[in-house]
């Protein structure tokens, strides 16, 4: 089957009925109610690469931190896809850890971390043993986009390993790259009624006190995505006639019964933080960022979402912090993230997978 004909199956949509080019009408003015942003690399001592499979696509996104980072992990959604997040337990040995990397691809996906740690040994980073040599510490968690394109192409070490080479300290793109190449979103009444998503990130700089609190989130969800302030939907389920949402949480209140027959979703993310705080504490940090994903994301935390929060302390702030206070600005920035990641995506005209700034429905 030809790939655009496999696209429009898969989506619900006729053959005929694709997306022109010319009906896509991005407009400057359709970006305007951004929110906030900055990136996940103000905080001191990340580095944040992309690579994208631009054929499928899909892709992966590593964030290096090359003094170690004290790190914790929480696991929301009942289809998680992950690796080495036992190692970021509390009451586990090994206290740092040298990279963290997000993956689309499925399982797939997380051969990506493997050209992490070829990377990382090559510049002698990780866990020493002895005199051997190293072993680095790179947890991995990777979202579903295997119906988005050709199923062969996924991310692998290569993948992991080139994104790892175009690490740097800069702002980090956004929207069709990395994780966030073939995430959807919106796919409770079937794919045919989704719309593209990507990735996102933001941060915040807490007053005067130099403490810097990051986002990174590449954002596959199920459900909507809304805006914290007036739960009003950015992007989503849309409706037959493609002039508005169909508002996926409304629906199951009116008793919609759910029937996604695959574990097609899943919102990655990193929250990063320069202050210094323990393993436990981080933990703890991861925790409440996931408020940020209750916010903006409706439903979320589902049976066939793998929702998981990654959480980074670089420990290059001097300032004692409060762990409270920068896990509750953590939840702020992540559902800012979230927004951007689908305000930023932009559509795929050949798959049939239109974006916020195309749509003529949206808020």
């Amino acid at each position: 089957m030809l790939r655009r004909q496999f696209a429009r199956n898969l989506l619900g949509l006729p053959f005929a009925t694709a997306l022109p080019l010319a009906a896509l009408s991005a407009t400057d003015s359709s970006l305007s109610s951004m929110p906030e942003g900055g990136s996940i690399t103000d905080v001191g001592g990340l580095r944040v690469g992309h690579y994208t499979h631009t054929d499928r696509p899909t892709g992966c996104t590593v964030l290096i931190c090359e003094g170690g980072a004290t790190a914790g992990v929480d696991v929301r959604g009942s289809a998680p896809g992950t690796r080495e997040t036992d190692l970021l337990s509390p009451t586990n040995a090994v206290q740092q850890v040298n990279a963290i990397m997000l993956s689309g691809g499925s399982a797939y996906g997380l051969d990506a971390a493997s050209g992490v740690m070829r990377y990382l040994e090559e510049m002698h980073l990780g866990f020493k043993i002895g005199n051997l040599g190293v072993v680095p510490i790179v947890p991995a968690a990777i979202l579903m986009d295997l119906g988005v394109g050709n199923f062969k192409i996924r991310p692998n070490a290569e993948s992991g390993y080139k994104a790892c080479l175009a690490a740097d300290t800069g702002p980090v793109p956004e929207g069709n790259v990395g994780a966030g190449a073939g995430a959807t979103i919106g796919k409770m009444f079937g794919p045919q009624y989704a719309m593209k998503s990507g990735l996102g990130t933001a941060s915040v700089k807490v007053g005067d006190t130099g403490i810097v609190v990051g986002a990174l989130v590449a954002v596959n969800a199920a459900g909507d995505v809304v805006r914290p302030e007036s739960a009003k939907i950015v992007a989503g389920a849309r409706t037959e006639d493609g002039k508005g949402y169909r508002n996926s949480m409304a629906a199951v209140m009116d008793g919609y019964q759910v029937a996604v027959r695959h574990g097609a979703n899943t919102t990655i993310g990193v929250v990063a933080t320069n202050a210094k705080f323990t393993k436990v504490q981080m933990t703890k940090i991861a925790q409440m960022a996931h408020d940020g994903y209750a916010r903006a994301i409706n439903p979320v935390h589902t049976m066939f979402d793998g929702d998981t929060i990654f959480s980074m302390s670089t420990g290059t702030s001097e300032v004692t912090a409060d762990v409270s206070a920068i896990g509750e600005i953590a939840a702020v920035v992540m559902a800012r993230a979230i927004v951007r990641a689908a305000m930023q995506a932009t559509s795929i005209p050949e798959l049939g997978l239109i974006a916020y700034r195309d749509y003529p429905g949206r808020g």
